[in-house]
C-alpha cells in the first residue's frame, strides 16, 4: 500500500502535543473519559454480559486525523456507535466541544448530530440503488431542514458536492449501480459532508476497494481535511494506510485503549507487547525498518470472559504475576509527550506511571 498512497502528511501536526494549546490544532474537539458499554447476550447457559468497552480514554484535536487500530472483535466499531450516538455508554463521559450530547434532546441534540458523520465501510451495502445520487446527498435535508431551506439551494449544494469528492455534477440523476466502487465511496462521503460536519469517523472506508482506487480516496479524504478543516477518526485493519493518513494512533484490544501515541512514536517505538507484534506484522519494502515477526500465542479471549488484570497476558511472552492480578499502569514515553501504555512491563523507552483507571 505505501508506494501507492501519495497522500502527504499535514506538517507539525505529529508533534502538537508538545506545541501550545492555544494553536487551532490543539483545540479539542472531542474527549472520552472511562466510557464502558456492556451488551447482554442470550444463550444456552442463561444471559452473559459482554464487555465491549472498559474504561476508554480517547481525544481527537480538531483538524488531526486519528487512527484507531486493533483486531477483529476488539470493539472499534461499539467505539464508533457510541461516538455518532447510536449507542448510549453505561459508564464514563463523551464530551463533543465540551458539550454531553446525552444530556441534550430535541433540537440542540439534532444540531450536535450535524458535527459528526459517518463513511461506512462497504460502499455497495451504504447506499441505496433506489435512489438518485441527488437524492442520497440530500436525505439528511429532509432531518435538517433549516440548512437548506430552498429546492434550488439545496440543488446548487449536491452540485457543489458531487464536485468537491471529484465527480461530475451532472451526475447527480444516476443512481448507485451506476458508480464504481471508488466512485460509490465518494458518493458516500459527499453524503457525509452535507451538513457540514467538523468530525468524521471513516470505519474502514478503503478495505473495500482496489489497491489504486484506495490510494485515490485516502487523497481524497486528505485534500478535504485540508480544505475544511474536518478532523477523522480513522479505524482501520491495514496499518501501512494508518501510518500514511493519521497524526496520531490509538491502539485497541479486547475492549481497552492500550497504547496511544503520535503515528511516529507508536510505529517507530512501540511500548505495549501487543502493538510491538502488530508493527512486526505489518508489510514493508524497505529492508532497513524490517522487524523480526512476533507471533502471538493462543487465541483472543472472549469479551464473554476476559482475562483478570491486563487483558493481553495470555497471549503475552513478558507476562508475570502480578499481570493477572491488577491493572496495568501507565507508562510514558521519556522522548514524547503524549506516547503512553497500559503495561506493566512496556517495551523500548518508556517509564511506568500512574496507575490505569480499575476495570
Amino acid at each position: 500500500m505505501s508506494e501507492t498512497v501519495t497522500v502527504a502528511k499535514k506538517a507539525g501536526v505529529n508533534n502538537s502535543l508538545a506545541n501550545t494549546a492555544s494553536t487551532k490544532v490543539n483545540s479539542q474537539v472531542l474527549e472520552v473519559r472511562d466510557v464502558g458499554k456492556t451488551f447482554v447476550v442470550p444463550g444456552k447457559g442463561g444471559r452473559r454480559k459482554l464487555r465491549a468497552l472498559d474504561g476508554i480514554d480517547l481525544d481527537l484535536r480538531r483538524g488531526e486525523t486519528l487512527g484507531l487500530v486493533g483486531e477483529s472483535g476488539c470493539g472499534k466499531s461499539t467505539l464508533a456507535r457510541t461516538l455518532m450516538m447510536l449507542e448510549r455508554p453505561d459508564a464514563g463521559t463523551v464530551r463533543w466541544d465540551g458539550t454531553d450530547p446525552y444530556r441534550l434532546k430535541g433540537k440542540d441534540l439534532l444540531a450536535l448530530r450535524r458535527k459528526v458523520q459517518m463513511v461506512f465501510q462497504d460502499p455497495y451495502a451504504s447506499l441505496n440503488n433506489r435512489m438518485t445520487a441527488a437524492e442520497i446527498i440530500g436525505e439528511p435535508w429532509r432531518t435538517h431542514k433549516d440548512l437548506y431551506p430552498r429546492k434550488r439551494d439545496r440543488a446548487a449544494r449536491v452540485r457543489e458536492l458531487l464536485h468537491l469528492v471529484g465527480l461530475r455534477p451532472s451526475d447527480e440523476h444516476r443512481s448507485p449501480q451506476e458508480f464504481s466502487g471508488g466512485q460509490r465511496q465518494r458518493l458516500g462521503i459527499a453524503r457525509a459532508l452535507a451538513l457540514n460536519p467538523e468530525v468524521i469517523i471513516c470505519d474502514e472506508p478503503v478495505s473495500a476497494l482496489d489497491l489504486s482506487v484506495q490510494a485515490q480516496v485516502l487523497n481524497l479524504l486528505n485534500e478535504l481535511q485540508q480544505e475544511l478543516d474536518i478532523s477523522y477518526i480513522f479505524i482501520s485493519h491495514d496499518l501501512s494506510v494508518v501510518r500514511h493518513v493519521a497524526d496520531r494512533v490509538a491502539v485497541m484490544y479486547l475492549g481497552r485503549i492500550v497504547e496511544t501515541g503520535s503515528t511516529e512514536a507508536v510505529f517507530d517505538h512501540p511500548a505495549h507487547p501487543y502493538t510491538e507484534a502488530l508493527m512486526s506484522a505489518a508489510p514493508t519494502l524497505d529492508p532497513a525498518t524490517r522487524r523480526k515477526r512476533i507471533l502471538l500465542s493462543g487465541e483472543v479471549p472472549s469479551p464473554l470472559n476476559p482475562p483478570s488484570g491486563c487483558r493481553f497476558r495470555t497471549r503475552c511472552a513478558h507476562a508475570t504475576d502480578i499481570c493477572a492480578t491488577a491493572v496495568p499502569p501507565v507508562a510514558t514515553d521519556r522522548h514524547e509527550i503524549g506516547h503512553m501504555t497500559e503495561c506493566f512491563h512496556p517495551r523500548g523507552r518508556v517509564t511506568l506511571g500512574m496507575p490505569a483507571a480499575a476495570s
